[in-house]
């Protein structure tokens, strides 16, 4: 069976790791699967929410740490570890880079060092009750190396992060819901079902305004304030002119629901 399995239906994609037998660990072959299944995401416009979940038990252990003991042992250079991780690893949070759709992840059971990172790239998180997340890079004496020490004090503060950075604890699904690590946690049998029906909520809403107002809020992470009302105000000029818009307006004054074609 293939690494990664690739479904869309709805207007939503929906990406699932699937090596349940190995803790979804990530292979040179999954992630390219997975860069292929986002860069379809990226460029079919039927394609209007993405969602990403774990097969099994575990969302993700992140890499193979098997792999890496054998490198290690191997005799693998410093360069060939870097280069691993900035032609194969580094592609996923790059290619996410360019995707405006919303993308939700299902944090379906455990996720652990580079797994929990692959789970920080998401625009918003589900969590299931029996999720745990957990930064385990210095239990094999290695570091966050695809991201997450840049992502995770974004979400948590820089103490929160580096407790976890340092300790490799787990935090509960509801202990990180409280701390904003995830947006909402739900019991396991709705975890599905409950992502679903927020993709399917985005999905048939104006695509355009819920793909710039992801643009506006990523760009202002880095942009000054001036900038970021300019951005706002050539957005609001792209909104304006679209038929999703003019329909919105014609369905409040008359009293009904709005229909959107996503344009």
């Amino acid at each position: 069976m293939s690494e990664l399995l690739f479904d869309t239906a709805g207007g939503i994609a929906t990406i699932t790791l699937n090596r349940p037998d190995s803790g979804n660990a990530f292979t040179t072959e999954m992630l390219g699967l997975w860069e292929k299944a986002l860069r379809e995401c990226i460029l079919d416009d039927a394609i209007r929410a993405v969602v990403l979940t774990g097969a099994g038990r575990i969302f993700c252990s992140g890499g193979d740490v098997k792999r890496m003991a054998a490198n290690t042992s191997g005799g693998q250079s410093a360069w060939d570890r870097a280069k691993y991780l900035t032609d194969h690893v580094h592609r996923i949070p790059l290619t996410l880079m360019e995707l405006d759709k919303p993308y939700i992840v299902a944090v379906n059971g455990a996720a652990t060092g580079a797994g929990m990172d692959m789970a920080l790239m998401g625009d918003i998180r589900f969590a299931a009750e029996s999720a745990r997340f957990a930064e385990t890079y210095i239990k094999v004496g290695f570091v966050a190396g695809d991201g997450g020490a840049w992502m995770l004090p974004r979400l948590v503060g820089q103490p929160k992060a580096l407790e976890m950075l340092w300790t490799g604890d787990f935090v509960s699904a509801a202990e990180a819901e409280r701390i904003g690590l995830v947006n909402k946690v739900v019991p396991d049998a709705e975890l599905l079902s409950a992502t679903q029906a927020f993709a399917e909520r985005l999905a048939n809403g104006p695509t355009v305004a819920i793909r710039l107002m992801k643009r506006m809020v990523q760009q202002g992470q880095t942009s000054s304030f001036r900038d970021a009302l300019a951005f706002a105000a050539s957005c609001a000029g792209v909104v304006g002119s679209t038929e999703d818009h003019r329909e919105a307006t014609a369905a409040f004054a008359q009293k009904r629901k709005p229909e959107f074609k996503g344009r």
